[in-house]
């Protein structure tokens, strides 16, 4: 699984603060990246989380 975050992040950082095995802080923006079975749950919080709605999560 992998987690993309798409154009409109704002920066707020709530999906570094729920899955920071996965996503993580560039130039003010959240950059996702491969999820690790044992964090497809949090990720998935996290994307479920975004204010802007600009995670997804895919296979």
């Amino acid at each position: 699984m992998h987690a993309e975050v798409h154009e409109g992040c704002i920066g707020c950082g709530l999906c570094v603060g729920v899955c920071p095995a996965v996503f993580h802080m560039v130039d003010g923006v959240s950059q996702g990246g491969s999820i690790p079975e044992n964090q497809e749950a949090a990720a998935k919080e996290a994307a479920e989380g975004c204010p802007v709605a600009v995670i997804s999560i895919e296979d």
